[in-house]
This record gives structure tokens, sequence and C-alpha cells, in this order.
């Protein structure tokens, strides 16, 4: 009999395997889409002929492919297209910005921005300086917040009449531009749909520089049938080189038929593209005022936030999305959030039954600290975004006010929740900010305490390196497929350029992605 041999051998390498059988090797050798051997060179070398790839690691790191569990890939491939506004700090960088990608684009009518920052622009005016003979449209870095100009908003009837409080008028009635939550609707909704060839090909850019920060697979955290579809397409053109998980997204005003698309999407489960979740919304974000807490703003105590599900609603839908089998995700950025979130949690389990559901709760911005222990209780995953942490106090922007200094001790408790036992995957939430893995474990390396009172929630790099892959792999039940780098598991693999283990913390950035793979198939390379 011949002996297996493999495609690809990776020898000399510093393997971080996070696999606690097994946790440092030397070299992995990979057969088709799977790993076959992972150990020291010689053994390794046993397994290639003449046919094998023999890739030297240069005693540089290799990890299991990055998994991120919370972006929002589709929208954010195509708010790539647009003007990108992150790095404006002034109107007049916004005014620059804008009117660049107006000359560049005179076809479309509208001018559409993305990841401009909170106090940058307030008001319509403001963008009718700058444009107004063209609709103007930029959102928050956020997604929770946006701005139109008196265009945009004359077109969506809005500018001088509407009683939904989300958006914010001036003494006299008229809309100041700028929209909160679901007001964004108005304008969103008169906005002509992108091509989907336009979205395809954003996809496609979009995937590539993901690739290029090592990360193999995504959790697509808003989404329906018609999202998953474009990914299923990409996948069976051999255009998507990424791992995509679709939760359907719950609106406040769905009830239980509304899950059909839910149990639909929970049937396709390809190789790269697959359903099987739901999300919901309990509340929005600190920098708009819309996050449910426990006690009142600090900058502003007469905010009275309501949360988009009341408890009976939250439990009601949740305990049908758990009958179906299906797993649930919840955005919570306020304490009240993350409590109520908890308590549906615990009802579903009281009407249901205990099961292996691993339902989640998203960011979790801030956590009291008797509600702690409750995610090992229940079982619910702690998914948070690390660059949602300030690194330290000059840099944690408006939410530092939001809080008060009495909140900065739970702000991202990610060392509270590790210690109360519970599951943490972690994540970055593009587009709100950067997908690249490294620019989070900067943060978790060297995240300062914000006051005396402070807990020191920073993580070591092995628990962020873990956090990426196996404990991000479990999230998604696909604990035995992915995650680790261990024979019979998918050769999603990346190798960096140091050994992340020599490279000091305040320098971690300094390590790059040379090479990822995804499926046996080197997708990147430096």
């Amino acid at each position: 009999m011949t002996a297996l041999k493999a495609d690809i051998i990776i020898t000399q390498a510093r393997v971080f395997t996070s696999d606690e059988a097994n946790p440092r090797a030397e070299a992995v050798a990979i057969k088709g889409n799977r790993i076959i051997y992972v150990g020291d060179n010689a053994g390794a070398e046993e397994l290639s002929d003449g046919n094998t790839k023999i890739i030297d690691g240069q005693n540089r790191t290799l990890t299991p492919g990055f998994i991120d569990t919370h972006v929002h890939l589709l929208s954010g491939a195509t708010w790539m297209g647009y003007a990108e506004l992150g790095e404006a700090q002034n109107k007049a960088d916004v005014g620059m910005i804008l009117r660049e990608f107006a000359d560049k684009n005179p076809a479309p009518e509208w001018i559409i921005g993305w990841r401009i920052q909170y106090n940058v622009v307030s008001t319509r005016q403001e963008l009718d300086e700058i444009i107004s003979d063209r609709p103007v449209y930029v959102r928050a870095s956020d997604a929770h917040t946006a701005w139109a100009n008196t265009k945009a908003l004359e077109l969506a009837g809005i500018l001088k009449a509407g009683n939904d409080g989300n958006i914010i008028r001036d003494e006299n009635g008229f809309a100041t531009g700028e929209l909160l939550e679901s007001a964004m609707k108005y304008v969103l909704d008169i906005i002509p749909p992108p091509s989907e060839s336009f979205i395809r090909t954003q996809l496609k850019r979009a995937t590539h520089e993901f690739n290029k920060a090592g990360i193999t697979s995504v959790h697509n955290m808003n989404g329906d049938m018609h999202d998953l579809m474009i990914y299923a397409a990409a996948e069976d053109s051999g255009e998507l080189n990424l791992r995509v998980y679709v939760p359907y997204e719950v609106k406040p005003e769905a009830n239980e038929a509304d899950l059909k698309e839910a149990i639909e999407m929970a049937k396709i489960q390809g190789d790269l593209v697959r359903g099987g979740a739901v999300k919901f919304f309990m509340d929005g974000v600190w920098e708009s005022y819309t996050a449910f807490n426990i006690h009142p703003y600090a900058d502003h105590p007469t905010i009275k936030v309501k949360p988009r599900f009341s408890l009976e609603h939250f439990t009601r839908m949740a305990s049908a999305c758990d009958r179906l089998g299906l797993q649930i995700a919840v955005h919570c950025c306020g304490d009240a959030a993350v409590r109520q979130t908890l308590d549906g949690y615990e009802a579903v389990q009281r009407s249901n039954g205990k099961r292996d559901s691993r339902h989640r709760i998203e960011h979790l911005e801030v956590c009291q600290p008797e509600d702690l222990t409750r995610f090992r209780e229940l079982g619910v995953i702690a998914s948070v975004q690390l660059s949602h942490a300030p690194l330290n106090l000059e840099e944690s922007g408006v939410a530092q006010f939001r809080l008060g200094e009495k909140r900065w001790q739970y702000w991202q408790a990610w060392r509270d929740l590790k210690n109360a036992g519970a599951h943490l995957s972690l994540g970055s939430d593009w587009t709100v900010v950067s997908f690249d893995p490294m620019t989070h474990i900067h943060v978790a390396l060297n995240r300062e305490r914000l006051s005396p009172a402070s807990t020191d929630q920073r993580l070591s790099l092995e628990e962020c390196l873990i956090g990426y892959t196996r404990d991000a792999a479990y999230v998604e039940f696909k604990e035995n497929e992915k995650g680790k780098i261990k024979a019979g598991y998918l050769a999603d693999l990346v190798l960096f350029s140091h050994d992340l283990f020599e490279v000091k913390p305040e320098e971690i950035m300094s390590a790059k992605v040379v090479m990822t793979m995804i499926d046996g198939r080197i997708v990147f390379e430096e």
C-alpha cells in the first residue's frame, strides 16, 4: 500500500495549535483540505514526495485561521464602495473627501459616506455647505447614527414632518439632519439599491482584505435569505475565500410566523456558507444615548431609554427560536440590556428545558458584577469586540462621559467575565472598527486602567489567539472541524511574519500575516 503523501508541508514553524492536548509543534502536513499531521519536522518529512510543496516557516508563528465572530460583511463590503470618512477629523476633511468622491462619481445622484466619527458634523446645514445640489447621507462609524443634508431630508419627506422621536428636530420642528437608529430608514429606503454586480465585486474585494488579515471565517451578524444567497452564489462561482455563518435578523415588529425565513436559512449548510442562527438588537449604543441602562446617563440623566424588545416579547420570540433549534445572538451595549437578555434566556430554559444552545450576547459593553456569573450558569457566550474598549482614557471618546466614572470599572470587563467562567469569543464588529485582528489584540494586551477602581481587564496573547480560534469555533458548533491545528481538522491556517510570543506587547502590530490558507488553498501570500 502506498503511504499517504502530503500536498503541502509547513516546516520550521512555531506552531500554536489551540489544541489543549498538543499545544505546540514545529511542522504541519496537509492533504486536500484537511490537516493530516501535526508534530516535528522529521515526522512531516516522511509524508513528502516530489509533488509536495514545502513551506519554510522560518521560526515564525503559525496559527489556526482566525474566526471573527462579529462582522457586518455584506453591508460593509457594499459601503466600501462609498466615501470613506473614518480619518476625517473636522468638517474641512469631510468636505474634501465628499467633494472628491462626487467628482469621481458623477453618475449616481446620491453622495454617500461611511465611518464618520461623532461630533465631526452635526447638522444638515454643515453638509449643505459641502454639497447642496445632490442628496448627501453619511453614516457614523457604529452605524447607529447618520446625518443627511437638506436635499436628502426633503426627498425623504422628513424635513418638516414626521413624529419619529429618533429624527432630531430644532426648536422650529425642522429636522436638524441627525438621524438616530430606526430614523435612518427614512433616507435609506429612498436611496437606490446597489446592483448585484456591484455587491459581488465589493464582496470579493472585502474577502481578499479579510484574507490578508488572516481571517478565514466570519459570523455575519445581520442578514436574511437574500444575503445568504449572495454568499452562496459567490461560493458556487469560486469567488468566496471565506467561511460565512449568517444569522437571520429578528426585527422588533416580528412575530413567530416571521421565523419561517430563519428556518429556511438553517437548511442551507454549504462548505463555506450556512445559516442556523438569529440576531436580535436589544438596544442601541452609548454614543447616541440609545443604550439601555440600569442607571441614568452620567452626562444626561433625564434621558430614558426603552429596549427594542420588552422582556415578554423577547422571551416569547427567543423561546420560539430555541424550540426550532436556532442559535440566538443579542446585541446589548447597556447593562440593563444585558440583564434583560439574561433574564430572557433564563426564562427560555425554564420553558423549553436546557440544551446545548450556545446562545450569545454581543458587545456587553457594560455588565454589572452580579450578572457576570450568570453567563456560566446559563451557558451564554460572551461575544466581545476588543477595540470597542478604549486603550486609555484619552482615546475613550464620548462614551466616557455617557458612562461616568462610576461605571468605568464595568466597561468591557473581559477579565472579570473570564474569571466568572464565561466563554469568551472575539470579533471586530467591522465596519465599526477595523477587522484586523492584530489591532484588537494590541488593545487586549496594552489596555490601561481607566481609574484606580478599575480592574486590569487585559488578556494574554495566548487567550487572544484561543479566543479567535478554538473558542470562536465552539461558538458556531464547529469545534470538531476548525479552530485547532489538529489532524483531521480543516486546513485553515495563518503564518505570521514574526514569532508572536517573542514580540513585545506594545509592538504586536508590527507582526503581519504573510500567508493565509483556507481549505488547504493558499488564498493570500505576501
